[in-house]
C-alpha cells in the first residue's frame, strides 16, 4: 500500500471512528479480519494437544457443523463457525465462500442489528459477488439511510469499481435528505461523517477545490470536530502546500482524543501512519480495539457454553 493510500485509509477510518461525536459502533472492516494474525476468541470444541493450528481450525470447524446440524439457529455456534472460517481463509482464501451461509443466517436472525448485513457484504464482495455486495448494502440504507458502515462500504465498492460519480451521488443524496430523515428519527444521520466521506472521495479523485469545500463546511458544523481539520490538512499536504497544511494539523491533534494524537502526527510529518484499525475505538470503552474480527459485529454473551458435537 503506498503511503498516500495509506493515509487515506486511516482519514477514512477517522471518517466513521466518530467517538465522542456519533457514539455508535464502529465496525471493523471484513478484510483487516482476514489481514489480522491474532487468535480470534471465541467458543470452541475441545481440541487435541497434538493438533497442528490447521487442525485445531478443522476441528472447531467441524464442531461448529454438528451443532448447527441439530440447532439451525444457534447463534452462538454460527458466530463461531464465521469466526473460524475467518482464521482458515488466512491461509486458504476459498474458505471465504463457506462464511456467507451462516452470515445470512445471522443476518436474517437479527434484522435489528446491520452490523451482520455489512459483514454479508463485505464477504460477497471478497469473493467477488459484487452486485451481491452492493444488495447487502442497499437492503441495509433502506432501513437506516444513515448507517455509516453500510454507506462506508458501498462508497468503497463503488470506487472500487472505477465509479466515483455514483459514490459522490450517493453521499450527496444522502446529505439532501439527512434534515427530512433526522426529524422522523433524530440521529439517524451524522452529517459530519458523510461530509467526511464525501471529501475522501474528491480528494482521492484529486478534486482538491471540492475536497477542501466539503471539509470546511464539516467543520463549521462542529468546530470541535478535529476530523474536518485533518481532512483539509491532507489535501493541502497532497497540493504540496505544506506550510498551510502544518497549523491544521496542530489544530486536529490538539482537538483529538489520545488515541488518535500518534496517526495524526505521523500524517502531520509526512511519514506512514500506524495501521488504521489501531485507531478506531472500541464500542463499550472508546480504547483502540486491540483485535479486529467478525466478533466487532456481534460479540458473543459472555457466559456463551461450548459450541462442541457433545453440547446438548
Amino acid at each position: 500500500m503506498s503511503k498516500q493510500r495509506n493515509r487515506w485509509v486511516v482519514i477514512a477510518v477517522l471518517s466513521i471512528a466518530t467517538l465522542a461525536f456519533v457514539g455508535v459502533s464502529v465496525i471493523v472492516p471484513f478484510t483487516k479480519a482476514l489481514q489480522n494474525n491474532n487468535p480470534i476468541a471465541s467458543p470452541s470444541p475441545s481440541l487435541s494437544p497434538s493438533a497442528s493450528p490447521k487442525e485445531d481450525l478443522e476441528a472447531q470447524a467441524r464442531g461448529y457443523e454438528l451443532v448447527l446440524q441439530r440447532e439451525p439457529d444457534n447463534q452462538i455456534a454460527l458466530r463461531g463457525l464465521v469466526d473460524t472460517r475467518i482464521a482458515q481463509s488466512r491461509t486458504d482464501p476459498s474458505k471465504i465462500n463457506s462464511i456467507i451461509a451462516p452470515l445470512e443466517k445471522l443476518a436474517k436472525l437479527n434484522p435489528d442489528q446491520s452490523n451482520y448485513s455489512v459483514l454479508l457484504a463485505q464477504a460477497k464482495q471478497q469473493t467477488g459477488d459484487r452486485e451481491g455486495a452492493a444488495q447487502a448494502y442497499r437492503a441495509v440504507l433502506e432501513l437506516n439511510r444513515g448507517d455509516m458502515n453500510a454507506l462506508k462500504g458501498l462508497v468503497d465498492l463503488l470506487m472500487q469499481q472505477q465509479r466515483p460519480e455514483a459514490a459522490i451521488g450517493l453521499l450527496q443524496d444522502t446529505l439532501k435528505s439527512a434534515d427530512e430523515v433526522n426529524k422522523a428519527k433524530p440521529g439517524s444521520v451524522d452529517v459530519i461523517s458523510v461530509e467526511m466521506l464525501l471529501g475522501q472521495v474528491y480528494a482521492v479523485q484529486q478534486r482538491y477545490d471540492e475536497a477542501i469545500a466539503t471539509y470546511d463546511k464539516a467543520a463549521q458544523s462542529n468546530k470541535e470536530d478535529f476530523r474536518p481539520l485533518l481532512g483539509k490538512a491532507l489535501v493541502l499536504q497532497d497540493q504540496g502546500k505544506t506550510e498551510e497544511a502544518q497549523p491544521l494539523f496542530t489544530s486536529a491533534a490538539a482537538l483529538a482524543p489520545a488515541q488518535f494524537k500518534d496517526q495524526i502526527n505521523q500524517l502531520a510529518a509526512g511519514e506512514s501512519p500506524s495501521p488504521a484499525a489501531s485507531v478506531v475505538p472500541s464500542p463499550s470503552t472508546g480504547e483502540p480495539a486491540p483485535s479486529p474480527s467478525a466478533e466487532t459485529a456481534a460479540p458473543a454473551p459472555s457466559a456463551a457454553p461450548e459450541a462442541s458435537p457433545e453440547s446438548p
